[in-house]
């Protein structure tokens, strides 16, 4: 570090061991002593504004984006009387809908009362907006809001992505997870632009969950000539899938 002119912070170093709860109970307690400093494991460290657990789970990040998200939702809903529906919608996107979408690929796989937690923030933001009361059914207002569900919203991202490393517009140490599918012998050109599957225990990694995504789509949407025609594809696809037909003049959030 003094090579690189630079000093280590021993109150913003963390430590996060990794791993399934059987094995971390069987791992001893470790303390690392670096540049004299004693640092030992946390229970939960910060990188980039995601909160990582030991397990992976992203509960606690979970759990604290849904604090600030109901907390500036409050703040919205003494304003919401004095705006337009457009203002509205704009304070929601850059309060609300930005912190569901950050970093979202990494929730993949998560547990679906995660999943569901995250939906009834998106649940209540729709709800604000369009003076929805709570016990009228919510999925004709997404509808209508074209907006996607949390779900269908990580496998976007994930897609994106994954479109993103196979086209060199993503860094290479993702291209160099993705492997092209090569069949044993020559099959229908529906096999084309595959993705090979690794043999893993979970499927939450990328080079798992990109590939499975990825050979879930149709060939012409794999085939997309450019990303922007890819993501209107992407999106309609989505769309479709939950029997969802979006109004062309609705302005979209994804």
């Amino acid at each position: 570090m003094q090579h690189n002119f630079l000093k280590l912070n021993s109150n913003k170093t963390e430590l996060l061991l990794i791993g399934s709860k059987s094995t971390l109970s069987k791992t001893p307690n470790l303390t690392f002593t670096i540049d004299g400093t004693p640092v030992s494991p946390s229970i939960q460290a910060r990188n980039l504004g995601v909160i990582f657990d030991p397990t992976l789970s992203l509960e606690p990040h979970i759990r604290h984006v849904v604090k600030i998200s109901f907390f500036h939702l409050r703040n919205i809903a003494k304003l919401r009387p004095s705006l337009t529906r457009p203002a509205a919608e704009q304070l929601i996107h850059a309060f609300i809908s930005s912190r569901l979408d950050y970093c979202n690929s990494l929730l993949y796989g998560i547990s679906s009362t995660s999943l569901n937690i995250l939906q009834c923030v998106q649940n209540a933001a729709a709800r604000l907006l369009t003076h929805t009361k709570s016990w009228h059914h919510i999925t004709p207002v997404l509808k209508e809001l074209h907006w996607l569900p949390v779900s269908h919203r990580i496998h976007y991202k994930l897609l994106v992505l994954t479109f993103k490393a196979l086209h060199h517009l993503a860094p290479l140490y993702l291209t160099d997870l993705l492997t092209l599918y090569q069949p044993p012998r020559s099959l229908r050109s529906s096999s084309a632009g595959l993705l090979s599957i690794p043999k893993a225990k979970r499927d939450r990694a990328f080079s798992v969950a990109a590939p499975k995504l990825w050979n879930s789509l149709p060939q012409e949407l794999r085939e997309s000539e450019s990303l922007t025609l890819f993501q209107s594809r992407l999106k309609t696809h989505l769309f479709n899938s939950l029997s969802i037909s979006p109004p062309p003049s609705q302005s979209t959030s994804s």
